[in-house]
């Protein structure tokens, strides 16, 4: 059965039912949680989360120079042998305002759940699914603001990415320019990205790239066998994987496993989209959020005690941000 509900910002005018619940205080966090670590990177562990940032946090990065020498008899310092910089994460306050109209469950098929009383209850099961919406659409967004969100428009978070390519400490052999990926260059493209890895972080543990499902998607068709690999002229096929690809399944090869290249785990995240890439260490990235501190409240409101309305307002605030600790040790590319 389909329905339409009206939703809308806070700002705009709903139809002219009371809600016998408002969400708040404890299960705030609950919900803040939900609605931010939902995300696939943050979901799985794919970068390091600084919860309770109140306003600022900074960021101690520690770099050091040659400091063994020859030994002696007596005390000789290293000078400036090891160095201190810091970042700074600032998570950005955010909020969800939303309005919508009792009126229009009156002829849904839970009507019943509301009472058969002139003043109507808002469906408990509704009530709990737009609260999950809402979170689920955060999540969404967080996601993607996370590695591509723009430096300053309204309602989002500089990402990841976008601050990379931004710093100018970034080294230029790191700023990838991207192809346009298919499954006949992939591999050479990742290729050049782990070229690019600083040799101080090639094979730590926790180092990633990090790519689009786009990307993804092209190197597992490739590991399938159906798509030669040419060289750099393109003139022969030189890096064939065989017609039937990894152990001759074909495209059945993938079912959903890791994958890597060369070595380095690949992370695939929804909040890269079409040719990009990031090279990095999980622990030189960090996402910055309040998460449980006086920022955080989830409500749903009935407006019918305070204005006769039979209006709902359903209202979220939160904090997220994103820093990383030495721009010399990531690879972006696209």
């Amino acid at each position: 059965m389909n329905r339409q509900v009206n939703l809308r910002d806070i700002t705009g005018n709903a139809s002219v039912n009371t809600i016998s619940t408002t969400y708040e205080g404890e299960f705030a966090g609950e919900y803040i949680s939900a609605s931010l670590l939902s995300g696939v990177t943050l979901d799985k562990g794919g970068v390091t989360v600084k919860p309770n940032v109140k306003y600022k946090e900074v960021i101690k990065n520690v770099s050091s120079t040659n400091f063994i020498a020859d030994a002696g008899c007596d005390f000789s310092e290293t000078a400036d042998a090891i160095s201190m910089t810091e970042q700074v994460i600032e998570p950005k306050e955010l909020q969800v305002n939303l309005e919508l109209c009792k009126k229009d469950f009156r002829s849904d098929w839970e009507a019943v759940a509301m009472g058969y009383s002139a003043f109507d209850n808002m469906p408990p099961k509704f009530s709990d699914f737009i609260l999950s919406h809402v979170a689920a659409k955060v999540a969404e967004q967080t996601e993607t603001d996370l590695w591509t969100g723009p430096a300053s428009t309204a309602g989002r978070f500089q990402g990841l990415h976008v601050r990379a390519k931004a710093d100018s400490s970034l080294p230029a052999g790191q700023e990838l320019t991207s192809a346009t990926i298919t499954s006949a260059n992939v591999i050479t493209e990742l290729g050049k990205i782990v070229d690019a890895i600083p040799s101080e972080i090639y094979y730590k543990d926790d180092l990633h790239i990090y790519v689009s499902q786009k990307i993804a998607k092209a190197y597992v068709r490739a590991l399938g066998g159906f798509a030669a690999v040419t060289n750099v002229a393109g003139t022969e096929n030189v890096g064939s994987i065989g017609a039937n690809g990894v152990n001759s399944m074909g495209t059945l090869w993938y079912s959903g496993q890791d994958l890597s290249f060369d070595g380095v785990k690949l992370f695939v995240t929804n909040g890269l989209t079409g040719d990009k890439a990031f090279a990095a260490q999980k622990s030189n990235l960090y996402f910055g959020t309040g998460l449980m501190n006086d920022y955080n409240t989830v409500k749903l409101l009935d407006m019918q005690d305070l204005d006769g309305s039979q209006n709902v307002r359903i209202i979220m605030r939160y904090t997220a941000g994103t820093q990383y600790g030495q721009i010399t040790e990531i690879v972006t590319y696209g």
